[in-house]
């Protein structure tokens, strides 16, 4: 159990990415994967308005209201990046958090993110909007995506100035192969606590051991995306996930979790499966606890 950020919302496990659902999974397969992911004590599922043009959303909505399992798990998602709810402003946000709320069939929604930067939008305008749905009821807390460190800072200082409600979390793209939070967004995190939720955690499948030669990339949605980490440094990070996995008997991608896992303000990485096969490739990097040699090595490799 982990406390996210300065918020009273307690997670356990990953963060499970509902980026899967209505695309590569289908209700089935992703009521089956839900099923899988709570039955072994994760309670923290992450979804967007973008996700399969709402697809993962109603699906997680039908999963939440035939299980009866809403008061068990925290529920996330996002809005601003979708073409149909563009960007940040009052109108826009007001109306994709109804939007979301009826796909998912809840009265509120647990952390609710800005999924992109609206530089078009006054920082002000989307904080009081924002504001206003936690004063209503209908979001807990909120949270940031894709945003730099200056625009983060200056959003945080305007919620402390004008007493508004705040970003508890952040979610940046961040892993082994992709570390430039570590030097622009990490102190600015760290001082303010907020919890750290990686996306792209496995590097679009790289970092799971899937792609290894670009006789690997096939035709998955996501291979093209991931032959951009088939170079040198690439090779070297899976020689070293290689040896740690086969000496802790357990998968690649369960080691890059858990090297995320250890990363000081990490509170969960997101990662999503679109079978129970694959979450049960992920689901070790809970309870793995990597040795600091093993971290180094890892760390080292990724540089």
């Amino acid at each position: 159990m982990a406390k996210l950020g300065n918020s009273d919302l307690d997670v356990r496990g990953i963060n499970l990415g509902g980026n899967v659902f209505g695309w590569t999974a289908d209700e089935q397969q992703s009521f089956a994967v839900l099923d899988a992911y709570t039955a072994a004590g994760g309670n923290f599922i992450d979804s967007a308005d973008l996700y399969s043009g709402g697809g993962s959303e109603t699906i997680i909505g039908n999963w939440l209201s035939r299980r009866g399992r809403r008061d068990d798990v925290v529920i996330a998602t996002k809005t601003g990046m979708w073409d149909q709810r563009k960007g940040l402003s009052a109108a826009n946000i007001a109306a994709a958090a109804e939007d979301s709320l009826r796909r998912l069939q809840v009265d509120h929604i647990d952390l609710y993110y800005s999924h992109i930067d609206d530089p078009e939008t006054p920082i002000e305008e989307t904080l009081r909007a924002f504001d206003a749905l936690v004063r209503a009821g209908k979001v807990r807390y909120i949270a940031a995506s894709n945003y730099s460190a200056e625009r983060l800072g200056e959003s945080l200082s305007i919620s402390d100035r004008e007493g508004l409600a705040k970003y508890v979390a952040l979610q940046p793209h961040y892993n082994l192969v992709e570390r430039d939070y570590e030097r622009d967004l990490a102190p600015t995190v760290e001082r303010e606590g907020l919890a750290v939720l990686p996306y792209f955690s496995l590097a679009k499948g790289f970092l799971a051991g899937k792609y290894r030669s670009k006789d690997d990339l096939g035709d998955s949605p996501r291979a093209a995306r991931a032959s951009s980490y088939l170079d040198e440094r690439g090779e070297r990070v899976l020689a070293a996930l290689d040896g740690i996995a086969a000496d802790r008997g357990v998968s690649v991608a369960a080691v890059s979790l858990a090297w995320l896992f250890a990363q000081p303000t990490v509170t969960a990485p997101i990662a999503s499966a679109r079978s129970v096969e694959q979450l049960n490739d992920l689901l070790p990097a809970v309870d793995l606890s990597l040795t600091s040699d093993e971290l180094e090595a890892l760390t080292t490799a990724s540089r």
